[in-house]
């Protein structure tokens, strides 16, 4: 879910930028990932060092299954903030689920924890990548952090939460 933050506010004064801003937000959530794309793109052309504009674009780029587009969005954004836990959180889901890259996301789910130490779809998700390389401790630990911070037991998730349940 896509929202505008604080630190554009500064940028909000340049109404073609708030305008193509607000453009890509609104067509992001109406399912216009494409329009959205477009907007964000040309907000971050008059403003181009607002991180949250390129994790918005990245967001975009993931729904398109641009994931290579949307890794590269996030890592810009975490140039400029590092401090944008979602940019990691996401630049993780699109490294491990995406491209198969385990390996990759592992540390970009440990930092978005390490910024946000109650993110719990980064356990959550950090836990699946875990199983997937054969480290049933982490995996069984991040779960039951999840779950700690408020994630439902199945997650959405069949195969691992009855996983979860004889392993763990």
């Amino acid at each position: 879910v896509l929202a505008l933050g604080s630190a554009l506010n500064v940028a909000r004064a340049n109404t073609s930028f708030a305008q193509y801003a607000n453009q890509g937000v609104e067509r992001y959530n109406s399912g216009n990932y494409r329009g959205a794309l477009d907007a964000f793109t040309k907000a971050i052309e008059i403003e181009p060092q607002i991180a949250e504009l390129y994790n918005d674009r990245a967001d975009t780029k993931r729904k398109l299954q641009d994931f290579q587009g949307a890794i590269a969005d996030y890592t810009k954004a975490i140039e400029i903030n590092p401090q944008v836990d979602e940019a990691y959180f996401h630049r993780g889901l699109s490294k491990g689920y995406w491209k198969r890259d385990y390996q990759g996301a592992l540390p970009d789910y440990n930092k978005a924890i390490e910024i946000d130490p109650q993110h719990f779809p980064a356990y959550r998700d950090r836990g699946i990548i875990r199983r997937w390389i054969g480290d049933l401790k982490g995996a069984c630990a991040d779960w039951r952090k999840a779950v700690d911070f408020g994630l439902k037991v199945d997650f959405g998730l069949k195969e691992h939460a009855e996983w979860v349940k004889k392993q763990c």
